[in-house]
């Protein structure tokens, strides 16, 4: 289903529990609540799952073998088909945050349709985005487009993922990205202009509807993007590159990574969101195995190696 159909979207909320945030894109949406969900749409789940373990089972399997979300694909309602994803809130602030998972933040760093929000994560979502783009342009040239820069925000979260040697449309971030452009321009336009106050970003217009960047490559424009990643990413790079301690204006003492030069940076970045997205997509894929069926697991692989094999045709 299209994400612009809001008015139905809302209307299948309906038959699911209560949710603190939900967001839409494509068919895919992500409510709350796991054990109301399985008494109200038992229907949604793997029979064995929903039989023989429960919520609890359920639960203990996105969490401790997936990377906390379940997925309940080929759902039926009213004549159209639905993916959705079930998860804490917790679980989805923390990713959001910290990228621990760097699951559902790098979901959220493309164009959403935001359906319920009771707890503003669309404005906790803002670091997501300043991160995101902080860390597409330390792999990006010294001069690029707009359109290169939300491919770029579009890749990190598939960087690693073992579907897109598979099972994914080769062409899908280009797809992602044309399709949505108009709405990629709206969610990082403050981050665009922040950054040219700033003067690590020069911004020219191109004669057509986007833009063309250059960017201060120096290392003191390096190290602040990579004091914009994620606290998480910035730990795990300091235990390659180093750390030191740094007092900042307000009295606080925080761990800064020391950086050699931006390639080095860029290269062991890249390595970290790489493993990590490595890690929690076959976790993921492993869960959703467990937890759907391997009936309903083996159509929803096979309808997405279709997709990528008739790309790369």
């Amino acid at each position: 289903m299209e994400t612009g159909d809001r008015t139905e979207l809302q209307s299948f909320l309906k038959v699911l529990p209560p949710v603190d945030f939900c967001c839409v894109y494509g068919s895919a949406l992500h409510p709350n609540n796991r054990e109301k969900n399985l008494k109200m749409n038992k229907n949604h789940y793997a029979s064995w799952m929903a039989h023989l373990g429960g919520a609890k089972l359920i639960t203990e399997i996105a969490d401790e073998i997936g990377v906390g979300v379940h997925f309940n694909p080929f759902v039926t309602w009213n004549d159209k088909m639905f993916k959705y994803g079930v998860v804490r809130m917790h679980d989805l602030v923390q990713d959001v945050l910290n990228w621990e998972r760097f699951y559902l933040s790098g979901r959220l760093q493309k164009p959403v349709q935001i359906l319920v929000d009771n707890l503003d994560i669309e404005n906790v979502n803002s670091a997501n985005l300043r991160a995101a783009i902080s860390a597409a342009l330390l792999l990006l040239p010294p001069k690029f487009t707009e359109e290169d820069l939300y491919a770029k925000i579009c890749s990190l979260s598939y960087m690693g993922d073992l579907r897109m040697l598979f099972a994914e449309d080769r062409n899908k971030v280009k797809k992602i990205v044309q399709g949505q452009f108009d709405l990629f321009q709206l969610n990082y336009k403050p981050f665009l202009e922040e950054y040219e106050a700033k003067e690590f970003l020069r911004l020219a217009s191109s004669g057509s509807h986007q833009k063309n960047i250059s960017q201060d490559c120096g290392l003191s424009a390096a190290r602040s993007l990579v004091n914009s990643l994620p606290p998480m990413v910035r730990s795990q790079m300091g235990m390659k590159l180093g750390e030191k301690k740094k007092l900042t204006e307000s009295g606080r003492i925080v761990s800064e990574v020391l950086i050699g030069s931006r390639e080095e940076a860029a290269k062991c970045m890249q390595k970290v969101l790489r493993r990590t997205v490595m890690v929690s997509s076959t976790r993921q894929a492993i869960s959703g195995l467990l937890t759907v069926g391997a009936v309903t697991a083996v159509r929803y692989l096979s309808n997405k190696m279709c997709k990528a094999w008739k790309s790369w045709r």
